[in-house]
């Protein structure tokens, strides 16, 4: 079975950092382009950033210049490095892989808790 398992998350003051993570298995790896996505309170999903096979990358502007997406295809792993966290950054981060033969193929993670407040 597919399983994209997140770690990661919790409560950051603003301008804290975290990092998280999204092993993934059940598939092949190298296939497939990453992302993360991050869902707010009244708010509708949103495109934090991708990565693919190749290693190209795309952020949203919001998070462009602070967030850095990354992957360990020997590990099946994906990271968002988070940095200069803000309050509008608190939200539910899920893990997305997306086959990059079949792009209507598609699995997600459980999602994460991240909550940046004093």
């Amino acid at each position: 079975q597919v399983q994209l398992v997140e770690s990661g998350g919790g409560l950051v003051q603003p301008g804290g950092s975290l990092r998280l993570s999204c092993a993934a298995s059940g598939i092949v790896f190298k296939l497939y382009t990453m992302g993360w996505y991050r869902l707010a309170p009244g708010k509708q999903r949103e495109l934090v950033a991708t990565i693919t096979s190749g290693g190209s990358t795309n952020y949203a502007d919001s998070v462009k210049g602070r967030f850095t997406i990354s992957r360990d295809n020997a590990k099946n792993t994906v990271y968002l490095q988070m940095n200069s966290l803000k309050p509008e950054d608190t939200a539910v981060y899920y893990c997305n892989a997306r086959a990059e033969y079949q792009t209507t193929r598609e699995y997600w993670g459980q999602g994460t808790q991240v909550t940046v407040s004093s």
